[in-house]
């Protein structure tokens, strides 16, 4: 057992955990300080800024996200680690390409992340228990108030990308989770930033939503107006949504790293209904019953139905102002759900029926 004070005990026990990580099917594991101070100025300024749109809940924790110790009294260190989600799918260019499939965020294809690096990472805990006798440790995976990107740059698990997402050589397709312990480890090095003069993820943006480097307008990411906004998508912001009905990956597709990424083995995180491949007219024909069942482990499942059927709405818009092929059964489905008890589906329901014949240039 190793002696949980010595400061040459923790740095040796260091390469054993990084093992164990492995053996649990993380991709990486290193180790922060529990300081974010500069982190913690660029957060109240990002919302001070009023960046952070519809999640009060970030406001509502402020400073708490770059305080670890206020989170879980104790703390002294933070175990970081990382796990590669790229999935086994269809290829995403095509895919957006394609007015009439949906696109759907490569990390919801499959499972429910949550719980199963919350999960690994307990039992990470627990092996580390077995090392050095009782301790305070707490598991967490976007699960809590917490800096992940900051302390897993500061763990040495890659660097802040432009587009404010983790990155490393291996690219960005990978989630993040973190152990919060009493035990106080060395902090990693910090890894080096290699985006240089790129800006790749800048100009993809459908909505421009990064508006500098490592500055993002969460009221115009796609993925917050599909997954975290649930009134009304901005008249201006619809048409440039295309066929993404949750999420958004542009940013990570145009990532030159990302040609490096491997693709994951793990079950959990391949896809699952057929939703890398789905047209819109299919999930669009989904029950409210059927969208429960068949999200059912997945995290799509949160936004519910009436976002669901929102978010289809706006891509089958956009499909027949694209003079879609199938536009006479897109009207058909868009004119079945008319009368829906969902104002806020309704609205949106008419903006898409408004948009067929429209060309490009007629757009807002």
């Amino acid at each position: 057992m190793f002696a949980k004070t010595s400061p040459e005990a923790l740095n040796a026990l260091k390469p054993h955990i990084r093992a164990w990580g492995r053996e649990l099917g993380f991709n990486a594991v290193g180790f922060a300080s529990i300081q974010l101070d500069g982190a913690e100025n660029e957060l109240m300024a990002w919302l001070a800024a009023g960046y952070h749109g519809d999640m009060d809940y970030m406001a509502r924790h402020g400073a708490t996200r770059a305080r670890p110790a206020e989170l879980l009294p104790g703390t002294a260190s933070i175990i970081s680690a990382r796990m590669d989600y790229r999935p086994d799918a269809a290829e995403a260019w095509a895919n957006l390409a394609d007015p009439e499939r949906a696109y759907i965020s490569r990390y919801a294809l499959g499972r429910d992340y949550h719980k199963l690096i919350r999960s690994r990472l307990q039992q990470l805990g627990e092996r580390i228990e077995q090392a050095t006798g009782a301790y305070v440790f707490r598991a967490f995976s976007d699960s809590a108030p917490i800096m992940e990107v900051e302390l897993a740059k500061n763990a040495a698990l890659g660097w802040k990308g432009k587009h404010t997402l983790l990155l490393d050589r291996g690219g960005s397709w990978f989630f993040l989770g973190e152990l919060f312990v009493d035990l106080p480890f060395t902090p990693d090095p910090p890894a080096t930033n290699h985006c240089g003069t790129c800006q790749n993820c800048i100009d993809i943006c459908p909505t421009r939503a990064i508006l500098a480097p490592y500055l993002l307008d969460a009221r115009r990411c796609i993925s917050y107006l599909t997954i975290e906004h649930a009134g009304a998508i901005p008249l201006e912001l619809r048409a440039l949504i295309g066929n993404r009905i949750y999420g958004c990956d542009d940013c990570q597709l145009a990532c030159p790293w990302n040609r490096f990424a491997q693709t994951s083995a793990a079950p959990d995180f391949q896809p699952r209904n057929q939703l890398d491949t789905a047209s819109l007219l299919e999930l669009f024909a989904w029950t409210e019953a059927e969208f429960l069942r068949r999200h059912e482990g997945s995290a799509i499942r949160r936004i519910g139905h009436e976002r669901w059927l929102r978010n289809i709405a706006v891509a089958l818009g956009n499909a027949l102002a694209q003079n879609a092929s199938n536009a006479t059964a897109i009207v058909a489905a868009l004119q079945a759900r008319a009368d829906h008890p969902s104002a806020l589906l309704r609205e949106h329901l008419q903006w898409a029926l408004s948009q067929q014949g429209r060309t490009q240039n007629d757009k807002p």
